[in-house]
Protein backbone atom coordinates (compact mmCIF):
# COMPACT_ATOMS: atom_id res chain seq x y z
CA UNK A 1 0.00 0.00 0.00
CA UNK A 2 0.88 3.37 -0.92
CA UNK A 3 2.84 5.27 2.44
CA UNK A 4 -0.02 8.19 1.60
CA UNK A 5 -2.43 5.61 2.30
CA UNK A 6 -1.72 3.68 5.11
CA UNK A 7 -1.05 6.97 6.99
CA UNK A 8 -4.51 8.29 5.74
CA UNK A 9 -6.18 4.71 6.64
CA UNK A 10 -5.89 5.74 10.90
CA UNK A 11 -7.28 9.86 10.27
CA UNK A 12 -10.30 7.93 7.85
CA UNK A 13 -11.19 5.15 10.64
CA UNK A 14 -11.36 8.14 13.06
CA UNK A 15 -13.56 10.17 11.38
CA UNK A 16 -15.82 7.22 10.52
CA UNK A 17 -15.82 6.28 14.49
CA UNK A 18 -16.47 9.84 15.17
CA UNK A 19 -19.05 10.15 13.25
CA UNK A 20 -21.03 6.83 13.79
CA UNK A 21 -20.63 7.90 17.14
CA UNK A 22 -21.83 10.83 17.22
CA UNK A 23 -24.82 10.35 15.04
CA UNK A 24 -25.45 7.31 17.14
CA UNK A 25 -24.86 9.46 20.93
CA UNK A 26 -27.74 12.36 19.12
CA UNK A 27 -29.97 9.81 18.34
CA UNK A 28 -30.12 8.15 21.63
CA UNK A 29 -30.04 11.02 23.77
CA UNK A 30 -32.87 12.66 21.20
CA UNK A 31 -35.00 9.52 22.34
CA UNK A 32 -33.66 9.58 26.05
CA UNK A 33 -35.13 13.48 26.32
CA UNK A 34 -38.19 12.56 24.55
CA UNK A 35 -39.00 9.41 27.62
CA UNK A 36 -38.10 11.76 30.07
CA UNK A 37 -40.15 14.64 28.73
CA UNK A 38 -43.26 12.62 28.12
CA UNK A 39 -43.54 12.09 32.16
CA UNK A 40 -43.77 16.19 32.58
CA UNK A 41 -47.21 16.47 30.67
CA UNK A 42 -48.48 13.07 31.93
CA UNK A 43 -47.79 13.97 35.61
CA UNK A 44 -49.95 17.07 34.86
CA UNK A 45 -52.90 15.80 32.90
CA UNK A 46 -53.46 12.99 34.57
CA UNK A 47 -53.09 13.62 38.40
CA UNK A 48 -51.17 11.75 40.79
CA UNK A 49 -53.47 8.64 40.80
CA UNK A 50 -53.21 8.74 37.19
CA UNK A 51 -49.90 9.39 36.86
CA UNK A 52 -48.79 6.63 39.17
CA UNK A 53 -50.82 3.78 37.35
CA UNK A 54 -48.94 5.17 34.01
CA UNK A 55 -45.48 5.37 35.70
CA UNK A 56 -45.73 1.82 36.96
CA UNK A 57 -47.11 0.50 33.43
CA UNK A 58 -44.08 2.48 31.29
CA UNK A 59 -41.82 0.81 33.90
CA UNK A 60 -43.28 -2.82 33.30
CA UNK A 61 -43.17 -2.18 29.48
CA UNK A 62 -39.18 -2.36 29.99
CA UNK A 63 -39.42 -5.53 31.12
CA UNK A 64 -41.06 -7.15 27.90
CA UNK A 65 -38.35 -4.58 26.03
CA UNK A 66 -34.91 -6.69 27.29
CA UNK A 67 -35.16 -9.25 24.65
CA UNK A 68 -35.11 -6.68 21.96
CA UNK A 69 -31.87 -5.70 23.82
CA UNK A 70 -30.17 -8.66 23.55
CA UNK A 71 -31.96 -9.32 19.78
CA UNK A 72 -30.30 -6.26 18.36
CA UNK A 73 -26.88 -7.49 19.48
CA UNK A 74 -27.13 -11.45 18.00
CA UNK A 75 -28.46 -9.76 14.77
CA UNK A 76 -25.48 -7.55 14.45
CA UNK A 77 -23.33 -9.96 15.25
CA UNK A 78 -24.51 -12.53 12.83
CA UNK A 79 -25.05 -10.04 9.84
CA UNK A 80 -21.25 -9.66 10.37
CA UNK A 81 -20.83 -13.10 9.79
CA UNK A 82 -23.10 -12.76 6.59
CA UNK A 83 -25.65 -14.87 7.59
CA UNK A 84 -29.12 -13.46 4.90
CA UNK A 85 -31.03 -10.49 6.28
CA UNK A 86 -34.25 -12.51 5.83
CA UNK A 87 -32.85 -15.32 7.68
CA UNK A 88 -32.18 -12.45 10.43
CA UNK A 89 -35.63 -11.53 10.02
CA UNK A 90 -36.92 -14.64 10.24
CA UNK A 91 -35.19 -14.89 13.94
CA UNK A 92 -36.72 -11.55 14.78
CA UNK A 93 -40.29 -12.52 14.03
CA UNK A 94 -39.86 -15.76 16.19
CA UNK A 95 -38.55 -14.07 18.82
CA UNK A 96 -41.21 -11.38 18.48
CA UNK A 97 -43.69 -14.20 18.59
CA UNK A 98 -42.23 -15.77 21.54
CA UNK A 99 -42.54 -11.80 23.72
CA UNK A 100 -45.67 -11.69 22.42
CA UNK A 101 -47.25 -15.00 24.02
CA UNK A 102 -45.13 -14.10 27.23
CA UNK A 103 -46.70 -10.69 27.14
CA UNK A 104 -50.22 -11.90 26.58
CA UNK A 105 -49.99 -14.44 29.51
CA UNK A 106 -48.45 -11.28 31.66
CA UNK A 107 -51.58 -8.94 31.45
CA UNK A 108 -53.23 -10.49 34.21
CA UNK A 109 -50.99 -10.75 36.31
CA UNK A 110 -49.39 -7.42 35.74
CA UNK A 111 -52.55 -5.74 36.26
CA UNK A 112 -53.23 -7.15 39.59
CA UNK A 113 -49.50 -6.74 41.05
CA UNK A 114 -49.91 -3.31 39.95
CA UNK A 115 -53.41 -2.65 40.41
CA UNK A 116 -54.15 -0.98 36.76
CA UNK A 117 -56.54 -2.15 34.62
CA UNK A 118 -56.48 -4.84 32.28
CA UNK A 119 -56.58 -2.78 29.12
CA UNK A 120 -54.37 -0.51 29.72
CA UNK A 121 -51.68 -3.07 31.05
CA UNK A 122 -52.46 -4.65 27.86
CA UNK A 123 -51.68 -1.68 25.74
CA UNK A 124 -48.24 -0.84 28.12
CA UNK A 125 -47.43 -4.81 26.89
CA UNK A 126 -48.17 -4.70 23.61
CA UNK A 127 -45.29 -3.23 22.04
CA UNK A 128 -43.02 -5.60 22.88
CA UNK A 129 -43.06 -8.05 19.90
CA UNK A 130 -42.62 -4.69 17.48
CA UNK A 131 -39.96 -3.66 19.94
CA UNK A 132 -38.10 -6.95 18.78
CA UNK A 133 -39.03 -6.41 14.52
CA UNK A 134 -37.54 -2.66 15.10
CA UNK A 135 -34.31 -4.46 16.95
CA UNK A 136 -33.95 -6.33 13.63
CA UNK A 137 -33.73 -3.58 11.67
CA UNK A 138 -31.48 -1.41 14.34
CA UNK A 139 -29.09 -4.74 14.38
CA UNK A 140 -29.03 -4.89 10.47
CA UNK A 141 -27.69 -1.55 10.50
CA UNK A 142 -25.79 -1.72 13.30
CA UNK A 143 -24.18 -4.70 11.31
CA UNK A 144 -23.11 -2.88 8.44
CA UNK A 145 -22.00 0.01 10.21
CA UNK A 146 -24.15 2.44 9.11
CA UNK A 147 -24.45 4.42 12.25
CA UNK A 148 -25.96 7.86 10.77
CA UNK A 149 -29.27 5.95 9.58
CA UNK A 150 -28.84 4.40 13.05
CA UNK A 151 -29.20 7.35 14.37
CA UNK A 152 -31.88 8.74 12.97
CA UNK A 153 -33.72 5.31 13.85
CA UNK A 154 -33.18 5.54 17.43
CA UNK A 155 -34.44 8.95 17.37
CA UNK A 156 -37.55 7.85 15.88
CA UNK A 157 -38.37 5.52 18.17
CA UNK A 158 -38.09 7.51 20.94
CA UNK A 159 -40.64 10.04 18.91
CA UNK A 160 -42.91 7.53 18.09
CA UNK A 161 -43.06 6.38 21.39
CA UNK A 162 -43.88 9.70 22.96
CA UNK A 163 -45.17 12.45 20.73
CA UNK A 164 -48.80 10.19 20.10
CA UNK A 165 -48.84 9.90 23.45
CA UNK A 166 -48.91 13.61 24.25
CA UNK A 167 -51.17 13.96 21.67
CA UNK A 168 -53.79 12.05 23.22
CA UNK A 169 -52.99 13.31 26.88
CA UNK A 170 -53.01 16.75 25.44
CA UNK A 171 -56.43 15.83 23.98
CA UNK A 172 -57.71 14.15 27.21
CA UNK A 173 -57.23 10.73 26.78
CA UNK A 174 -56.56 8.41 29.46
CA UNK A 175 -53.65 6.06 30.77
CA UNK A 176 -55.13 2.89 28.61
CA UNK A 177 -55.11 5.35 25.72
CA UNK A 178 -52.12 7.07 25.78
CA UNK A 179 -49.97 4.05 26.15
CA UNK A 180 -52.10 2.25 23.23
CA UNK A 181 -51.30 5.52 21.11
CA UNK A 182 -47.38 4.97 21.79
CA UNK A 183 -47.83 1.24 21.10
CA UNK A 184 -49.23 2.62 17.50
CA UNK A 185 -46.35 5.18 17.19
CA UNK A 186 -43.76 2.47 17.74
CA UNK A 187 -45.11 0.26 15.06
CA UNK A 188 -44.86 3.58 12.88
CA UNK A 189 -41.38 3.62 14.01
CA UNK A 190 -40.62 -0.03 13.23
CA UNK A 191 -42.10 0.53 9.55
CA UNK A 192 -39.73 3.06 9.07
CA UNK A 193 -36.56 1.52 9.81
CA UNK A 194 -37.68 -1.71 7.79
CA UNK A 195 -37.95 1.23 4.82
CA UNK A 196 -34.46 2.26 5.92
CA UNK A 197 -32.64 -0.86 6.02
CA UNK A 198 -34.08 -1.99 2.25
CA UNK A 199 -30.89 0.33 1.17
CA UNK A 200 -27.45 -0.87 1.03
CA UNK A 201 -26.78 -2.68 4.56
CA UNK A 202 -24.27 -5.61 3.42
CA UNK A 203 -20.25 -5.28 4.45
CA UNK A 204 -17.33 -7.47 4.21
CA UNK A 205 -18.03 -10.47 6.11
CA UNK A 206 -16.35 -13.70 6.85
CA UNK A 207 -17.93 -15.59 4.29
CA UNK A 208 -17.55 -13.58 1.88
CA UNK A 209 -13.75 -14.66 2.30
CA UNK A 210 -14.44 -18.34 2.76
CA UNK A 211 -17.52 -18.37 0.21
CA UNK A 212 -19.44 -20.19 2.90
CA UNK A 213 -23.30 -19.39 4.34
CA UNK A 214 -23.15 -19.82 8.35
CA UNK A 215 -25.83 -21.85 9.87
CA UNK A 216 -28.94 -18.71 11.08
CA UNK A 217 -29.06 -18.35 14.91
CA UNK A 218 -31.92 -19.59 16.76
CA UNK A 219 -34.11 -18.04 19.40
CA UNK A 220 -31.41 -19.74 22.39
CA UNK A 221 -28.99 -17.65 20.75
CA UNK A 222 -30.70 -14.57 22.22
CA UNK A 223 -31.96 -16.07 25.32
CA UNK A 224 -28.50 -16.33 25.72
CA UNK A 225 -27.62 -12.84 24.78
CA UNK A 226 -30.18 -11.81 27.15
CA UNK A 227 -28.86 -13.12 30.41
CA UNK A 228 -26.11 -11.20 29.67
CA UNK A 229 -27.97 -8.19 28.85
CA UNK A 230 -29.93 -8.50 32.23
CA UNK A 231 -26.99 -9.61 34.37
CA UNK A 232 -25.62 -5.63 33.18
CA UNK A 233 -28.80 -4.35 33.92
CA UNK A 234 -28.75 -5.82 37.35
CA UNK A 235 -25.34 -4.65 38.32
CA UNK A 236 -25.93 -1.05 37.49
CA UNK A 237 -29.18 -1.24 40.43
CA UNK A 238 -28.25 -3.77 42.91
CA UNK A 239 -26.56 -1.19 44.83
CA UNK A 240 -29.03 1.58 45.02
CA UNK A 241 -31.62 -0.91 45.95
CA UNK A 242 -29.59 -2.28 48.68
CA UNK A 243 -28.48 1.29 50.02
CA UNK A 244 -32.55 1.89 50.43
CA UNK A 245 -32.68 -1.73 52.06
CA UNK A 246 -30.04 -0.85 54.11
CA UNK A 247 -29.09 2.70 54.93
CA UNK A 248 -30.80 5.40 56.93
CA UNK A 249 -33.97 7.34 54.75
CA UNK A 250 -31.29 10.17 54.92
CA UNK A 251 -28.89 8.38 53.45
CA UNK A 252 -30.23 5.91 51.06
CA UNK A 253 -31.44 9.52 49.77
CA UNK A 254 -28.10 10.66 49.52
CA UNK A 255 -26.79 7.64 47.73
CA UNK A 256 -29.74 7.62 45.51
CA UNK A 257 -28.13 11.11 44.23
CA UNK A 258 -25.23 9.97 44.04
CA UNK A 259 -26.71 7.35 41.93
CA UNK A 260 -27.78 9.87 39.54
CA UNK A 261 -24.02 10.77 39.04
CA UNK A 262 -23.08 6.79 38.53
CA UNK A 263 -25.78 6.25 35.67
CA UNK A 264 -24.90 9.36 33.77
CA UNK A 265 -20.96 8.14 33.40
CA UNK A 266 -22.29 5.12 32.56
CA UNK A 267 -24.80 6.18 29.46
CA UNK A 268 -22.70 8.94 28.37
CA UNK A 269 -20.71 6.70 26.27
CA UNK A 270 -23.31 4.34 25.20
CA UNK A 271 -22.06 4.96 21.53
CA UNK A 272 -18.81 4.19 22.01
CA UNK A 273 -19.65 0.17 22.03
CA UNK A 274 -22.46 0.11 19.72
CA UNK A 275 -19.96 1.58 17.33
CA UNK A 276 -17.08 -0.93 18.05
CA UNK A 277 -19.61 -4.07 18.32
CA UNK A 278 -19.48 -4.64 14.53
CA UNK A 279 -15.55 -5.08 14.90
CA UNK A 280 -16.05 -6.99 17.67
CA UNK A 281 -17.94 -9.41 16.19
CA UNK A 282 -14.78 -9.61 13.29
CA UNK A 283 -12.55 -12.25 14.21
CA UNK A 284 -9.79 -9.91 12.17
CA UNK A 285 -10.44 -7.22 14.54
CA UNK A 286 -12.04 -8.53 17.32
CA UNK A 287 -8.98 -7.71 20.50
CA UNK A 288 -8.24 -4.15 18.37
CA UNK A 289 -11.72 -3.17 18.79
CA UNK A 290 -12.19 -4.52 22.00
CA UNK A 291 -8.63 -2.00 22.94
CA UNK A 292 -10.26 0.59 21.13
CA UNK A 293 -13.67 0.54 23.19
CA UNK A 294 -11.82 0.13 26.36
CA UNK A 295 -9.15 3.11 25.93
CA UNK A 296 -12.17 5.52 24.94
CA UNK A 297 -14.02 4.56 27.34
CA UNK A 298 -11.16 5.13 29.74
CA UNK A 299 -10.38 8.36 28.73
CA UNK A 300 -13.92 9.33 28.75
CA UNK A 301 -14.30 8.35 31.94
CA UNK A 302 -11.29 10.23 33.23
CA UNK A 303 -12.77 13.91 32.05
CA UNK A 304 -16.07 12.38 33.67
CA UNK A 305 -14.39 11.69 37.10
CA UNK A 306 -12.98 15.42 36.92
CA UNK A 307 -15.60 17.14 35.92
CA UNK A 308 -17.40 15.39 39.19
CA UNK A 309 -14.60 16.47 41.24
CA UNK A 310 -14.67 20.04 40.07
CA UNK A 311 -18.72 20.02 39.87
CA UNK A 312 -19.26 18.35 43.45
CA UNK A 313 -19.35 21.70 45.53
CA UNK A 314 -22.15 22.93 43.51
CA UNK A 315 -24.39 20.02 45.35
CA UNK A 316 -25.71 22.11 47.72
CA UNK A 317 -26.32 24.74 46.09
CA UNK A 318 -28.44 23.28 43.64
CA UNK A 319 -30.38 20.57 45.46
CA UNK A 320 -29.64 21.51 49.18
CA UNK A 321 -27.81 21.48 52.25
CA UNK A 322 -29.11 18.01 53.12
CA UNK A 323 -26.97 16.74 50.06
CA UNK A 324 -23.06 18.44 51.46
CA UNK A 325 -22.29 14.78 52.17
CA UNK A 326 -22.26 13.29 48.78
CA UNK A 327 -19.89 16.64 47.37
CA UNK A 328 -16.74 14.43 48.91
CA UNK A 329 -17.91 10.88 47.23
CA UNK A 330 -19.43 12.01 43.74
CA UNK A 331 -16.33 11.63 41.79
CA UNK A 332 -16.28 8.07 43.35
CA UNK A 333 -19.99 7.82 42.15
CA UNK A 334 -19.08 8.46 38.48
CA UNK A 335 -15.70 6.12 38.55
CA UNK A 336 -18.38 3.31 39.38
CA UNK A 337 -20.24 4.49 36.18
CA UNK A 338 -17.22 4.62 34.33
CA UNK A 339 -16.11 0.96 35.48
CA UNK A 340 -19.27 -0.63 34.52
CA UNK A 341 -19.37 0.94 31.16
CA UNK A 342 -16.01 -0.77 30.54
CA UNK A 343 -17.28 -3.84 32.09
CA UNK A 344 -20.12 -3.58 29.26
CA UNK A 345 -17.82 -3.19 26.58
CA UNK A 346 -16.43 -6.99 27.77
CA UNK A 347 -19.94 -8.42 28.24
CA UNK A 348 -20.44 -6.92 24.67
CA UNK A 349 -17.54 -8.84 23.58
CA UNK A 350 -18.77 -11.83 24.79
CA UNK A 351 -21.88 -11.47 22.71
CA UNK A 352 -19.90 -10.50 19.78
CA UNK A 353 -17.89 -13.47 20.03
CA UNK A 354 -21.01 -15.80 21.00
CA UNK A 355 -18.58 -16.78 24.42
CA UNK A 356 -22.02 -15.24 26.40
CA UNK A 357 -21.37 -18.21 29.03
CA UNK A 358 -17.98 -15.68 29.78
CA UNK A 359 -21.03 -13.49 31.31
CA UNK A 360 -20.64 -15.29 34.69
CA UNK A 361 -17.93 -13.66 35.71
CA UNK A 362 -20.32 -10.56 35.88
CA UNK A 363 -22.95 -12.71 37.79
CA UNK A 364 -20.49 -13.58 40.57
CA UNK A 365 -19.68 -9.89 40.59
CA UNK A 366 -23.10 -9.53 41.26
CA UNK A 367 -23.40 -11.90 43.67
CA UNK A 368 -20.39 -10.66 45.47
CA UNK A 369 -21.64 -7.31 45.45
CA UNK A 370 -24.62 -8.38 47.61
CA UNK A 371 -22.50 -10.41 50.07
CA UNK A 372 -19.59 -7.34 49.93
CA UNK A 373 -22.69 -4.48 50.42
CA UNK A 374 -24.71 -6.64 53.04
CA UNK A 375 -21.47 -7.08 54.96
CA UNK A 376 -20.18 -3.39 55.19
CA UNK A 377 -21.18 -1.17 57.63
CA UNK A 378 -24.56 0.66 57.62
CA UNK A 379 -23.12 4.28 56.03
CA UNK A 380 -23.14 5.81 52.62
CA UNK A 381 -19.69 5.86 52.37
CA UNK A 382 -19.65 1.99 52.84
CA UNK A 383 -21.90 0.93 50.60
CA UNK A 384 -20.16 2.59 47.95
CA UNK A 385 -16.70 1.47 48.83
CA UNK A 386 -17.77 -2.13 48.50
CA UNK A 387 -19.66 -1.37 45.38
CA UNK A 388 -17.02 0.32 43.55
CA UNK A 389 -14.03 -2.67 44.94
CA UNK A 390 -16.38 -5.98 43.58
CA UNK A 391 -16.65 -3.79 40.41
CA UNK A 392 -13.37 -2.99 39.55
CA UNK A 393 -12.34 -6.76 40.27
CA UNK A 394 -15.07 -7.97 37.99
CA UNK A 395 -14.18 -5.56 35.61
CA UNK A 396 -10.32 -6.40 35.98
CA UNK A 397 -11.23 -10.37 35.51
CA UNK A 398 -13.51 -9.93 32.83
CA UNK A 399 -10.97 -7.80 30.86
CA UNK A 400 -8.33 -10.79 31.70
CA UNK A 401 -10.86 -13.35 29.90
CA UNK A 402 -11.78 -10.97 26.92
CA UNK A 403 -7.84 -10.36 25.73
CA UNK A 404 -7.08 -13.81 26.59
CA UNK A 405 -8.95 -16.22 25.00
CA UNK A 406 -9.31 -15.89 21.05
CA UNK A 407 -12.26 -15.48 19.18
CA UNK A 408 -13.31 -18.23 16.92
Amino acid sequence: MDPQARAAVPGSATRRFLTGAGAVTLGSLLANIAAYLLHLPASRWLGPEGYGAFAALLSAQLLVAVPSLALQAVVAREHVRGVPHEALRSLGARVALLVAVIAALAVVPVSLLLDTPTLATAAALSPGPVLCLLATEQGLLQGAERFRALGVVLALAGAGKVVPAVAVLAAGGGVGTALAAGAVGVTAAWATAAWVTRGTTTRRSRTQDSGTTPASPGVPAVLAAGQVQLVMMALTSVDLLLARALLSPEDAGRYALGAVAAKAAFWLPQAVGTVLYPRMADPAGHRGAVRSAVGVLLGIGAVVVLAAALAAPLVPAVVGEGYRPVTGVLWAFAGLGVTLSVLQAFLLATIATNRTTEAGIAWGGLVLTVVAVWAAPRELGSVLGATLVVVVLTTVVAGWRAFRVRPA
